[in-house]
């Protein structure tokens, strides 16, 4: 409907001109606005991984803070299966305008790659909100490895070709893909062991089966400090305040070398324009909140909260970089 009545064309251009300077300075609300309306109803986080861990922590911390700014509770609804393809699968194809998934290496970067078939797509079905924190995976040894630092650690194994031999929690996971990209950049060989979890990878570590492992920082650093395990290097860009004296990989002379678990915020396809520019201006207020930084950094996480342009370059990247080490390593699924 015209809301201008009828007048002549030189006045009416004039109103509407005089409208658009206004809206540009927010003096009155246009269509390009957020819908004020949105959320209406509570938003389910779907994390698709089993409680516990990283993943639970990320996403919980940022629903909580979510919940106080968007007016409508955030919860989180942990739904694994096959990888983390069951959850994806699922929200891809929702319509609500009221679910949200947490995007982790392994789904967004890992699956598109070691599966032949995805019942997602993992850059058109979904719209980036923000890359919410990201998680260092450490190297780490036995106790009875005779090695103090990355290294020796690669001149030990060279000098043991085949006879030595690393676990992870799965073919393909954050671990085993650590692993295989220092056995990359730094040429040499170790057996991959695959459990079906940390826990039981952890087990056999501490019991000296297995030489060494790349594992997220939260679950390995109580082990470090009693002596259990021997950090040898870390995957972060920077050393971490909990270990402040061991050296990074980068620093022990592999430049450019990054090795973390990452978790962000993604929303179906679908979610209009308006409210995933008010989405992520509020999560990356929300995930910088003091509460959730304090509870992210004992996790050793590294807070980020970028835009919806900088995940979506971050996904690329991270996608280009685990293809060829997932080539290299002919990574299957279990």
């Amino acid at each position: 409907m015209n809301c201008i009545p009828d007048l002549p064309e030189f006045t009416r251009r004039q109103m509407l001109r005089a409208g658009g300077s206004l809206a540009a300075a927010g003096l009155v609300p246009t269509l390009a606005m957020a819908d004020t309306t949105w959320p209406s109803k509570a938003i389910r986080f779907v994390v698709p991984f089993a409680p516990g861990g990283s993943s639970e922590i990320v996403a919980r911390s940022t629903a909580a803070e979510l919940s106080k700014t968007l007016g409508q509770s955030v919860y989180v609804d942990n739904k694994p299966g096959a990888a983390g393809n069951i959850a994806m699968q699922e929200v891809a194809r929702a319509d609500d305008q009221h679910t949200l998934i947490l995007g982790h290496i392994g789904t967004l970067a890992v699956n598109p790659y070691i599966f032949a078939k995805l019942p997602y797509d993992p850059n058109k079905d979904f719209k980036p909100i923000s890359l919410l924190a990201k998680v260092p995976s450490l190297y780490v040894v036995h106790p009875d490895v005779p090695a103090r630092n990355l290294k020796e650690f690669v001149a030990y194994a060279k000098s043991k070709p085949g006879k030595l031999s690393y676990g992870s929690a799965g073919n393909g996971s954050a671990g085993h893909l650590a692993f295989e990209y220092l056995k990359m950049v730094a040429d040499f060989y170790m057996l991959h062991v695959p459990y079906r979890g940390t826990g039981p990878l952890m087990t056999d570590l501490l019991a000296g089966r297995l030489e060494a492992s790349a594992i997220g920082a939260a679950a390995v650093i109580p082990f470090i400090k009693s002596g259990k395990l021997r950090c040898i290097a870390t995957g972060s860009t920077k050393r971490l305040p909990q270990l402040p004296d061991v050296a990074t990989v980068a620093e022990q002379g592999y430049a450019g070398f990054e090795m973390t678990q990452w978790y962000g915020m993604l929303a179906p396809a679908n979610l209009a324009p308006a409210n995933v520019a008010k989405l992520s201006a509020e999560t990356m207020k929300a995930v910088k909140a003091p509460a959730a930084m304090e509870r992210l950094s004992g996790d050793a996480a590294e807070v980020i909260g970028g835009t919806p342009e900088q995940f979506a370059q971050f996904i690329a990247s991270e996608q280009a970089r685990w293809q060829k080490v997932i080539a290299r390593a002919a990574i299957k699924p279990d």
